[in-house]
């Protein structure tokens, strides 16, 4: 292989995305609430971009182009006649100040008028509105750490024995278990009795609230939430401490030899285990969910058929101010300035035109795939036809690309209930009467099958791949497992409801173990 420097010509083709275009794809890609923070960041950053009522006279792209730009004033290296300083001149009566004041409100109209100034009464209903919204502004939930810490201060220990229940304390997980070793919370050279101070603290730190906090296993976990004394405390300690890999797997019989609790009582002794919580610390944790706002509505016209209509009543109409292309129109602004403002003219014509397009794009494809998708509407859930992006791509007659931009993060309002437009995208297989079928529909087939089954009996995997295909669903047993898996649906063997004639009589030796 030979290496060298030089110069050669090569021709060759590739695409290039333009500004436009990528901003365009990305309004598209955005859901109702981050296009209005990108509309009130625009805004602010465009002094030519203004909101309110739509203007007839908006200059379009192609006057922009042409020169007929609204006008602006000048850079700041020229500074225009409004935008010199007063200055109070003692020894003339400034009449140039004066002057230039009263010529004010013929060049800001809106700024300067009666009507459109604001009152006494509106400058307060404002500040009003604003000590509303920040009073109910939702405060941020106390933290496990911190309930912890305020339990500490009921309890008067020395602070050293605090310190180390602040470190582990600050140590737990979101489920309030303690990871790792203690002793590795205190470092190689502790000593004796700095292991034997944190253990103390670790069984304080585990008498505060939340029951079963700081624990290091599910095991330690539920018997610190047992209080002696309680109906069945004996067998939930037995069953805890010695049977809880039976308890996952469903092995009543083995725990009823082993134990000589009769079925009956090992499961009383397991509805008391269901009321312990294995995860103590998890309910400090919750994170507010966002309030979910639809960006396409689904109603149903008088015909009979469905019609969608796009949210964007919270969208600001855009139009370019007024004022600039009036004080561009007269000529007042030099080279630089207007070089300045076709920039600006240019930006904030693009976003216009990315927000119309946005909007004509999401409806034709919301459209479509709301006919595709008529009998999930009609019928509900179990009634969805497969369909892909490619079909609603050719129907529309855009690439699969914008499809999917389309529909990211995009929520819709139907008769049945608010559902994101991804939702409407599934695949399917082909039944044994050669229709297609979703996956979905198979799910919900398959739940049904599982719900109304003889829990005593339950059925395999092999007996709903042929329950499934006597209604028609053709599919592999190793299809059903892996939806069985995704739905948490345990086994058969997991289900089964045990009974005291599906138990041997406990020997001797088994009650002994």
């Amino acid at each position: 292989m030979r290496l060298s420097f030089g110069q050669e010509m090569r021709m060759a083709q590739k695409q290039v995305l333009a500004p436009r275009m990528i901003q365009s794809m990305e309004i598209l890609q955005m859901s109702i609430m981050a296009l209005q923070e990108r509309i009130e960041q625009e805004i602010e950053e465009n002094p030519v971009l203004d909101q309110g009522e739509d203007d007839a006279d908006m200059p379009s792209e192609s006057e922009s182009e042409e020169g007929s730009l609204p006008d602006a004033p000048d850079s700041p290296d020229a500074p225009s006649e409004e935008e010199r300083e007063l200055v109070i001149n003692e020894t003339t009566k400034n009449e140039e100040d004066f002057e230039r004041l009263m010529k004010m409100d013929e060049d800001w109209p809106d700024q300067f008028d009666d009507h459109s100034r604001p009152s006494r009464g509106e400058t307060e209903e404002a500040g009003e509105r604003k000590l509303d919204a920040m009073a109910n502004m939702v405060a941020r939930p106390q933290s496990l750490q911190d309930y912890l810490r305020d339990q500490l201060g009921w309890f008067g220990i020395e602070p050293e024995l605090r310190a180390i229940c602040e470190k582990i304390i600050y140590n737990l997980d979101s489920n309030g278990y303690l990871q790792g070793r203690l002793e590795d919370l205190l470092g190689l050279e502790a000593t004796r009795d700095e292991h034997a101070l944190a253990h103390r603290a670790l069984a304080l730190v585990q008498k505060l609230d939340p029951p079963g906090v700081a624990a290091r296993t599910v095991q330690e976990c539920l018997l610190l939430q047992l209080i002696p004394g309680v109906p069945l405390f004996e067998q939930m300690q037995t069953i805890i401490t010695t049977h809880l890999d039976d308890v996952e797997h469903n092995r009543l019989p083995i725990i009823s030899r082993r134990t000589g609790y009769s079925i009956e009582l090992i499961q009383q002794t397991l509805a008391e285990i269901r009321k312990l919580n294995p995860k103590p610390g998890a309910e400090y944790n919750n994170n507010p969910v966002p309030p979910i706002t639809p960006d396409v509505f689904v109603e149903m016209g008088e015909d009979g058929k469905y019609r969608v209509r796009l949210e964007d009543g919270r969208t600001p109409s855009l139009f370019i101010s007024p004022y600039y292309r009036k004080l561009f129109a007269e000529g007042q602004v030099n080279d630089e300035t207007k070089e300045y403002i076709k920039r600006k003219i240019n930006s904030a014509q693009w976003l216009i035109d990315s927000i119309q397009q946005r909007r004509s794009t999401i409806t034709r494809v919301a459209q479509a795939i709301v006919d595709h998708q008529t009998e999930f509407l009609s019928k509900g859930p179990e009634a969805i036809e497969p369909l892909k992006m490619q079909q609603i791509a050719d129907k529309v007659g855009v690439h699969v690309t914008t499809i999917s931009r389309a529909v990211d993060e995009k929520w819709i309002q139907t008769p049945r209930g608010i559902f994101p437009l991804k939702r409407f995208f599934c695949g399917g297989t082909v039944g044994a009467d050669g229709e297609e079928v979703a996956w979905d529909t198979i799910r919900i087939k398959l739940q049904e099958l599982i719900d109304n089954e003889d829990k005593q009996h339950p059925k395999s995997d092999d007996q709903i791949v042929k329950d499934l295909a006597a209604v028609g669903v053709t599919v592999a047993r190793r299809t059903v497992t892996k939806y069985r898996k995704a739905m948490n649906i345990p086994s058969s063997r997991q289900r089964r409801d045990w009974t005291e004639a599906d138990g041997p009589p406990p020997s001797s030796a088994d009650a002994d173990e």
